[in-house]
C-alpha cells in the first residue's frame, strides 16, 4: 500500500486550445497535475482533436488526468482557467487593432464562463500579459488575489537558465527575477540576485555583461516567436508550474502579474502562489534606479488601461 498522500479532486481548464494551449495542456497531462482537464475552444475541431490526441497521452503515460471537450460556463465552475484565447496578426492589421481585437476576444469569453465558482482562479497567459491580466481582472469580478498572469515568470526562468550556464553552476541555486511590465520595459532585478546566498556581484566573474545578458534573454524570446509564433512550450512549463503551486498549495514564491492598488494596474512582482491563488506579495529590496524604471513603465501602461476605457465608454 502506497503511503503518498492522495491529491484532491481538482479540476483545470483551458480556454484557447492553439499552440499555446495545447502545449500547457500537454504539461498538465504529464505531470498529472489536476484530476481532469476541460479544453475549451470556438473551434470544435480543433478541440475535440487536441482532446482526442491528449487521450492518447494519458493512456501511454498512466497519466492521473482525465481529459474532455467542455464548454464555457463548465469552464468557469473549474479550480483554474487558463486563458490562452487570443488571435494571430491579421494581414493589415495595425498593433492597435489587434489588440483591441484580443481584448474583444478576452471579455466575450470571461462574459460566457460567468457566473465563475466563488474560489475559481484566473490564469491570463495571452499577450500583452499585463494589459490583459487587468482587464480581466476588472471584468470577471472575482477578488485581485484570484486573477493573475504568466507575467515575467518564464523570462525568469531563462534568464536563471543562461546566466547558470555562464556562471558554471546549477539554474536552481540562482536567486534571481525579471520583474514589472512584461516586454520592451521589463527590469531585471540585479541588486537582489544571488547565487548559493551570495550576491551575484560578487559571486560572478567580471566579464559577465548584466545588460547584455539580459538583451539576449529578449532577443531568444523574440526569435522563437519570429519563427514559429510563440513560446509554447516555456509557456506551457509556466502553466503547469502556476497550476501545481496553486493545486497543491505549494507556497512557492513566483513573479506572475497581478493587480497592485499602488500602480493601478497589473505588473510582476513575486507573491507567494497557494491554494487561494495569491497569497500574499512580497516586496524585493529594490536599488532606487529598479523602482523608478518599474514604476515608469507602469504608469505607462496605467495610462494606457485608461485610454481605452476612456474609448471603449
Amino acid at each position: 500500500m502506497s503511503s503518498e498522500t492522495p491529491k484532491p479532486a481538482s479540476r483545470v481548464a483551458i480556454v484557447g486550445v492553439g499552440q499555446v494551449g495545447a502545449a500547457a495542456a500537454y504539461a498538465l497531462v504529464l505531470g498529472s497535475v489536476t484530476s481532469e482537464l476541460l479544453l475549451v475552444d470556438m473551434k470544435t475541431d480543433t478541440r475535440d482533436s487536441q482532446v482526442r490526441d491528449l487521450s492518447d497521452v494519458v493512456y501511454g503515460s498512466n497519466s492521473g488526468t482525465s481529459v474532455r471537450a467542455a464548454t464555457y460556463h463548465e469552464a468557469g465552475q473549474s479550480d483554474i482557467v487558463v486563458i490562452t484565447a487570443g488571435s494571430k496578426y491579421s494581414l493589415g492589421e495595425t498593433s492597435i487593432q489587434h489588440m483591441y481585437r484580443k481584448m474583444g476576444i478576452i471579455q466575450s469569453v470571461i462574459n460566457a464562463m460567468r457566473p465563475f465558482k466563488p474560489d475559481t482562479i484566473l490564469l491570463v497567459v495571452a499577450n500583452p500579459v499585463d494589459l490583459l491580466t487587468s482587464f480581466a481582472q476588472k471584468l470577471s469580478g472575482l477578488p485581485p488575489s484570484q486573477v493573475l498572469g504568466s507575467g515575467t515568470l518564464l523570462d525568469s526562468v531563462r534568464l536563471r537558465g543562461m546566466l547558470a550556464d555562464k556562471a558554471g553552476v546549477a539554474a536552481s541555486s540562482i536567486d534571481l527575477y525579471v520583474l514589472g511590465i512584461h516586454g520592451d520595459s521589463q527590469v531585471v532585478s540585479w541588486s537582489t540576485a544571488t547565487i548559493g546566498g551570495v550576491p551575484v556581484d560578487k559571486s560572478l566573474p567580471d566579464t559577465i555583461d548584466h545588460k547584455e545578458l539580459e538583451n539576449e534573454c529578449k532577443n531568444r524570446s523574440r526569435s522563437i516567436v519570429r519563427a514559429k509564433g510563440s513560446t509554447p512550450f516555456g509557456i506551457g512549463y509556466v502553466v503547469s508550474s502556476i497550476c501545481s503551486s496553486i493545486l497543491l498549495d505549494k507556497r512557492n514564491v513566483r513573479p506572475v502579474s497581478h493587480f497592485r492598488p499602488e500602480y493601478g494596474c497589473c505588473l510582476s512582482l513575486p507573491v507567494v502562489l497557494g491554494r487561494q491563488g495569491i497569497v500574499r506579495e512580497i516586496d524585493p529590496l529594490l536599488s532606487s534606479s529598479e523602482k523608478k524604471d518599474i514604476a515608469e513603465s507602469a504608469k505607462s501602461l496605467k495610462e494606457s488601461i485608461d485610454r481605452i476605457h476612456e474609448n471603449r465608454v
